[in-house]
Parts: C-alpha cells; sequence; structure tokens
C-alpha cells in the first residue's frame, strides 16, 4: 500500500483551500475524500429556498482568488457553488477529488508515525498526515421530539430540502427559527395555504442591506486594478470592527437599540413584536440578517408559535398548551451538530485514544488546528475558529498556510511526526479562557457556539489576531520524532526563524 503525503477529508471550502495550498508548496501526493458525489460541502447541501450567505460576496471568497463578478452584495447559494467548482478547475485538484467516499475512521500507526484512513466499502490509505476539512456543519440535528416518527406527511431538514415535494397550497410546520428558518421562511410563506413557525428563543436579526452589483461596478472590479481590492478591505474592516461589540458587551446597547427599531418598523402588533423581542444580549447567540423574515411572520397565514412543542402527531404539532397544529408536511430548521461533528467518523490517536473520549471533557487544541496526542491531524475550522463577526473564509486561509507549513517542516526535516506540547495547547487554552471571560458570549445563554461542557467555540479576538499568531510555524511549539537523523534545538530555532 503506497503511503500519501496527505489525506484531506471534506471537499468545502477547506478541504479546496487545504488541496489549493498542498499544491502550490509543491505537494502533489495527497487525496481529497469527498463523501458526497459533488464538491460544496455546506453551500451542495443547503440547497434550501433563498439559501444565501450572511458575509458579503466579496470577503467570503478566497483571497487569492476575487471574483469579481458576483451578482449580488451577499452571494446566493448557487453562485458560491459554481464559485467553489470554478475553484477546483482554476487549481486542478480534479485528479485528487475521490468523490463519494466517506470515512470510517482514522488511526494513528505509532510505530510508522503515519494514519490509515478506513473508507466505507474501499482499500483503506496510509498518509504521514491527515487534515480534516468536514467542517461543523454537516450534521442535521433534529431534536427528539415524542411521535416525531409518527408524521403521516413529508419531514425533512432544511440542509436535505425535498425538492420534490410541492409545499404550494399546503399546511406547513417549520420547527426553530435560526439562520436558515429567517431565510427560507419569506420565501415559502407566500405559497404555502397556512405556516406555523416554532419559536424556541427569539434571534437578534439586523436589516440586511442585500442588493444587486450593477455591470458597472463588475466591470470596474474586474478591470480597474485596486478596486474590487480597496472593496475587499473597507469589507473586512468594517466586518473587524464588529468584534469589538462582542468583546466588550456595552459596545452593543446602541446596536440593541437600532435592531429593536427595526423590529419596531417591521412588526405592528405588539403582542407578536414581545414575543420577537430577543432577552439576552446581541452577539451572545448567532446574530442573523433578514429584511423580509419579520414582515413574512405578519402575513395572515402565517403563525408564530411560542408555546413549547409537547409532541407530533400524524395529523399536525402539539404545542403544551394543548392545541393541535395541523401539517401537511414538517421542516426542521434546527441547526447542526456542531459541538461533536467529527462523531461521524472514529479518530484515534497515540496510545489508542479517541478524540471524541478526549474531547468529552474539555474541547481543546492548538489554534484550533492540533491536538495534543494527535500527531500529524490538523483540523481546519477546528475549536475556537468559528466566528461571530466576519468571514470564516479569512480564517480557513490561515489555517491552511499553517498547516502546508508544518508539512513542509516535516519533509524539510525529515519528521516522522509532529505533535503539539502539552503545556503549549494547555497556555492557548488558557489565554481563550482568559479572552473570553468577559465577551458577550459568555453573558449567560446558550447557543451553538458552545460545547456541552460550556466552552465557548468561538475565536475571541480581531482575526487579524489570529491571522498574526499562525504565520509562522515554530517546531519548538511540538515534541517531534525524526525519520533519519535527531533534530538538534539549533535545527527547531533555524526552522521557525523564517516562513517555511
Amino acid at each position: 500500500m503506497a503511503e500519501l503525503s496527505t489525506v484531506v477529508v471534506g471537499a468545502g471550502f477547506s478541504g479546496l483551500c487545504a488541496g489549493i495550498e498542498l499544491r502550490r508548496a509543491g505537494i502533489e501526493d495527497f487525496v481529497i475524500l469527498e463523501k458526497a458525489d459533488r464538491i460544496g460541502g455546506t453551500w451542495r447541501d443547503n440547497s434550501y429556498p433563498g439559501a444565501a450567505c450572511d458575509v458579503p460576496s466579496h470577503l467570503y471568497s478566497f483571497s487569492f482568488e476575487p471574483n469579481p463578478q458576483w451578482s449580488r452584495s451577499y452571494g446566493g447559494q448557487a453562485e458560491i457553488l459554481a464559485y467553489l467548482e470554478h475553484c477546483a478547475d482554476a487549481y486542478q485538484l480534479r485528479p485528487h477529488l475521490r468523490l463519494g467516499t466517506e470515512v470510517d475512521s482514522a488511526e494513528y500507526d505509532e510505530p510508522s508515525a503515519t494514519w490509515t484512513v478506513r473508507i466505507r466499502g474501499g482499500a483503506p490509505l496510509v498518509a504521514r498526515s491527515l487534515i480534516l476539512g468536514n467542517g461543523p456543519l454537516h450534521r442535521p440535528a433534529i431534536p427528539e421530539l415524542p411521535g416525531r416518527e409518527r408524521f403521516a406527511g413529508p419531514a425533512f431538514h432544511s440542509s436535505r430540502w425535498d425538492h420534490g415535494y410541492p409545499l404550494d397550497g399546503k399546511r406547513v410546520a417549520v420547527i426553530g427559527t435560526g439562520a436558515s428558518a429567517i431565510q427560507f421562511v419569506p420565501e415559502i410563506a407566500p405559497r404555502v395555504a397556512r405556516l406555523s413557525v416554532f419559536q424556541r428563543t427569539p434571534p437578534w436579526i439586523v436589516p440586511k442591506s442585500d442588493r444587486p452589483i450593477s455591470r458597472l461596478e463588475r466591470w470596474l472590479f474586474e478591470h480597474v486594478p485596486g478596486t474590487h481590492w480597496l472593496r475587499r478591505a473597507a469589507l473586512y474592516w468594517l466586518f473587524e470592527s464588529r468584534v469589538l461589540g462582542f468583546a466588550f458587551p456595552r459596545v452593543n446597547r446602541l446596536a440593541e437599540r437600532v435592531v429593536r427599531r427595526h423590529l419596531v418598523r417591521s412588526v405592528a402588533d405588539p403582542t407578536l413584536r414581545r414575543q420577537l423581542t430577543p432577552t439576552y444580549r446581541l452577539g451572545c447567540k448567532r446574530v442573523l440578517i433578514s429584511s423580509d423574515y419579520y414582515p413574512a411572520l405578519t402575513r395572515p397565514n402565517v403563525e408564530l408559535v411560542t408555546e413549547p412543542i409537547a409532541g407530533i402527531e400524524p395529523a399536525g404539532v402539539r404545542s403544551r398548551d394543548g392545541v393541535l397544529h395541523p401539517a401537511d408536511a414538517i421542516v426542521y430548521g434546527t441547526g447542526f451538530q456542531v459541538a461533536d461533528y467529527l462523531s461521524a467518523m472514529r479518530v484515534v490517536g497515540a496510545g489508542g485514544r479517541e478524540l471524541d473520549e478526549v474531547w468529552r471533557a474539555s474541547v481543546r487544541s492548538y489554534l484550533g488546528i492540533t491536538v495534543s496526542g494527535f500527531p500529524n491531524l490538523f483540523l481546519l475550522f477546528g475549536p475556537n475558529t468559528a466566528l461571530g463577526h466576519s468571514s470564516m473564509i479569512f480564517m480557513i486561509e490561515a489555517q491552511t498556510r499553517y498547516v502546508v507549513q508544518a508539512i513542509r517542516a516535516m519533509q524539510r526535516n525529515q519528521l516522522a511526526s509532529l505533535d503539539v506540547r502539552p503545556g503549549v495547547e494547555q497556555a492557548f487554552h488558557a489565554w481563550i479562557a482568559r479572552k473570553l471571560e468577559r465577551t458577550v458570549w459568555t453573558s449567560g445563554c446558550t447557543s451553538w457556539y458552545q460545547a456541552p461542557a460550556g466552552d465557548v467555540l468561538l475565536w475571541p479576538s480581531f482575526t487579524f489576531e489570529y491571522w498574526r499568531r499562525t504565520r509562522r510555524l515554530d517546531l519548538r511549539d511540538y515534541e517531534v520524532r525524526a525519520i533519519a537523523r535527531s533534530i538538534s534545538r539549533a535545527d527547531l530555532t533555524s526552522s521557525s526563524s523564517a516562513a517555511i
């Protein structure tokens, strides 16, 4: 069995970026494994009506592959998916892709310092390093409601939208009011006979400044040097400034007043307005953007249900007050299993330790990329790298550059393995905890930003701080094992003093 340099799991933004960086570094002996029959990750799966990004298009794209032809300020699902397909072709990743290939497990072998990746229904792969780019937004979270299996009609999660079932003229129950629901509810509300929206906690919703990008603007972005870069830079610093409101919650009080005025202008009914008013601080949960969700809830055929759900019955959803809300179809807009997103595959490190078990006590890592006890394993979109204020693509690029530095350092120094030192990991975890102490994310709400044990999994600072920390690999942060020769401290100092 031939040994590969790297196996990459996932072909969304993270996995494709990893492939691009590997090829740029001259590394060709790698594969990208994708369980679906098409690339795209989140943007392949979430094809529900109205699916779009909540980060402006020019910022939600690779810095090295700008797209001057975005049609709107906020890109829609089909356009983002087409962009990813373009990137796969432009950077010649197709030969490295293995579609329809689902990973069952990955196990580290200490004697050979390699990872064995077991494929469902296929031969295993052996690689020196393993990059997990499968992301946290791919395992639907569907609540275990009593009687759920007894419902007589179709029921599906928003990320598994049943396009073959026509909702027109039907009675539809929507369970959940998160980022997906506020996009598809306005799209289906005019088409259905009756829409019952079940809300557990009202989200903070800010107006969405979306508009078509004119032909003139697109021409300028494509043909006038610097215009596209200035557009992206302006968006970056605008969104970067928002972290101040999350890091210093008092700053957000003015923003809360502005957002409440948006609610007042959109909803005249005082009872409905009260039901839609959040009782927690702005930013504690994900801040959503929409200009048409509130108006959709004021339609005569739409009902907001804030009474908890007692159970599902064949004919609909019954709330705890005893009312049965008839439904021909149920759509779950209930998000994803973020905290245990790696549970679909078994990841076993040194000493037989499983990553799921290690993280059950406390989700820990170094830079959200490496985990002590799991040599040569690199995470993309790992713990404490998600953002509440800006574009994840910036973070993904920083992570992949760091990972490829590590792989090149292993090749250059003839290293069998890199394993982050426990003390380095602990120091990073302590720094994260200190930075999070007074942020809005620890102000008392419960959200998908948190692990079951309560750890907040967001990056608690500016994204340029993350870029600074990941700009250069420092081998002194790692316990290293050589293949053919011993590595002196002078070697490590030399390797860490320059970009690798």
